[in-house]
This record gives structure tokens, C-alpha cells and sequence, in this order.
């Protein structure tokens, strides 16, 4: 036979086709579904704005704020303690207001950290392949940073009341203070959650995402409140509440030194009429809800 056509003998006797028992069997446990894969994206986005679960570097940051939040309502109920004061030197309601800055920097840090990756990475459509939705995830991202601005912001809250109780102060002014406080850093909270995730949402570069949130949240107070500063210099009072209309932190000011009764903190302590402070409201209510139809949309985009 010519070599050509020899078969070796081990060729002659291998079967053609080998099937492999490796060990796959069908998944027979509990479909837990859009709730719970809703749930646990809203939990893992709430300890990552903290840095839980993330590298030591990741938590230095939000750490250091949230201690940074917490160390003057910390000074204020020691000193209240101690000097046996007949009040608190700060409002609830203001507290948040003091401290704009440091809650501003806090957003614009974990806003773009909760959104921007997914957009760079291209992770979003892993999300939506199933069982989660476009709906589920920015309803989850939402509350998710809103829950982390209002336990950046209620901690202080909580902290000054505790202390205006171990300083024996009156129960029925400093509770009534305490939940109007509440309230405050409440809405506060949804409104800076959505105007920052809807600005990191912008772009999948987390740099340009801090940059923009810090522009929006920040800026935007120091130009409307120096312009407010020129509407009292020259007696144009009535100016300085429709200007507060233009930053998210004057829009809550005018909100809660209206219905909460709060301090304004316009030049002049100026206050927002009836019809002022519905607008104001109505504006706030207005941004929360614009935000969360933003980001629908922005996400409807974000296709497979």
C-alpha cells in the first residue's frame, strides 16, 4: 500500500465525537427578579458612595467629609453642654446651609464615581440585558445618592439634637426644630442628588463629570449670592428672591425659610413672599422631578 494512504491504527479506532460530562446541571433555585436585582444595585451604590467595598483610597474621601459634616454640630453640643445654654447657637434648618461647600464637593466626588463608570466601562448594557430595566436602574441610582446625602446631612442633624437634649433644652421647640430640620436636609438631598447625577451623567469621564458638578452646585451659589449681595447694595430688594431661583442651595433656602420656618440666609435676611415661596417650591419640586425624567431619557439612549 502506498504510504500515502496508511491510517495509523489509533486514528482506526478513536470514535469521531466525544461528549464531556463536566459537571453543568440547570439552575433549579429561587428567580428572585427586577426587585431584588433593584435592591441590590441600590445598596451596592449607597456603600460605594461611602467607599464600602472599595479599595482603603476609595473611602479616604467621603470619610473625611462626612467627619468634616459631623465635627462642628460635634463643637457646637459641647460647648452648648458645657455653658449650660438656654439654645443652640445654629438653627437645624441652617446647618446645611453653613456647610454647602462640603456637601456640594461630596456630590460632585460620588455622583460621576456612581454613574460616569458604567458609561466609560460600557457595563450599562449588562444592567439592562435582564431582569433589571432602564427604570429600575435610575430609579436605584437615585435613591441611592439621595440616601447618601441625607445621611451626610441628618447625621449633624441628629448630632445637635442629642446634644440640645443633654443640654436639657425644651423638648417640644427642639423637636419641632429637629423634624423641620429633617425635612430640609430631605429635600436638599433629592435635589442635589438629581441635578449631580444628571450632569455626571453627561459624560463617561469622571474628571469632566466632578469639574461640571462642582460648576453647577457650587459656582452657581457664589454668582448668585455676590449678585444678591449688588441687588441689597442698591436697594433692590425685590430682586434678591427671584435671583435665588438660579443655584439648587438658594432655591432650598428660600423653601425652607418660608415654610420651615428657617433664617434666611439672603443679604438682609430677606424673606420670600407667599407667592415667592411657591414658586420656590413649585421650581424645587420642579428640578427633582426634571432630573429623574433626565435621566430616563439619558438612559433610553444607552442602548445594547
Amino acid at each position: 500500500m502506498p504510504p500515502e494512504t496508511t491510517v495509523p491504527a489509533l486514528a482506526r479506532t478513536a470514535p469521531a465525537d466525544v461528549i464531556h460530562n463536566i459537571g453543568y446541571r440547570h439552575y433549579d433555585g429561587p428567580r428572585l427578579g427586577r426587585a431584588y436585582a433593584r435592591r441590590s444595585l441600590f445598596a451596592q451604590s449607597l456603600r460605594g458612595a461611602f467607599g464600602l467595598g472599595r479599595s482603603a483610597k476609595s473611602k479616604v474621601l467621603p470619610m473625611l467629609l462626612f467627619g468634616v459634616m459631623c465635627l462642628p454640630a460635634g463643637i457646637i453640643v459641647a460647648v452648648a453642654v458645657a455653658t449650660h445654654a438656654k439654645s443652640l447657637p445654629v438653627e437645624y434648618t441652617r446647618y446645611a446651609i453653613l456647610l454647602q461647600a462640603v456637601i456640594g464637593l461630596f456630590v460632585a466626588a460620588q455622583a460621576p464615581q456612581s454613574v460616569s463608570r458604567d458609561l466609560r466601562f460600557k457595563s450599562i448594557p449588562l444592567y439592562f440585558s435582564r431582569p433589571i430595566e432602564r427604570g429600575d436602574y435610575v430609579v436605584a441610582k437615585f435613591a441611592a445618592m439621595a440616601s447618601a446625602l441625607f445621611i451626610l446631612t441628618a447625621a449633624p442633624v441628629i448630632v445637635l439634637y442629642v446634644g440640645a437634649l443633654l443640654a436639657e433644652l425644651d423638648f417640644a421647640d427642639q423637636t419641632k426644630g429637629f423634624a423641620q430640620g429633617l425635612v430640609a436636609t430631605a429635600l436638599l438631598s433629592l435635589l442635589f442628588a438629581g441635578v449631580g447625577l444628571v450632569v455626571a451623567a453627561l459624560t463617561p469621564r469622571r474628571g469632566f463629570g466632578v469639574a461640571a458638578v462642582i460648576a453647577v452646585l457650587t459656582l452657581s451659589y457664589g454668582a448668585v449670592s455676590t449678585v444678591q449681595a449688588i441687588a441689597f447694595e442698591q436697594d433692590s430688594s425685590g430682586a434678591i428672591g427671584w435671583l435665588g431661583l438660579f443655584s439648587p442651595i438658594t432655591l432650598i433656602d428660600g423653601v425652607q425659610s418660608k415654610f420651615l420656618g428657617a433664617t434666611s440666609a439672603f443679604p438682609g435676611g430677606y424673606e420670600p413672599s407667599s407667592a415667592a415661596g411657591a414658586v420656590y417650591l413649585l421650581v424645587t419640586i420642579g428640578l427633582i422631578a426634571g432630573s429623574y425624567g433626565l435621566l430616563m431619557r439619558r438612559y433610553r439612549k444607552v442602548g445594547l
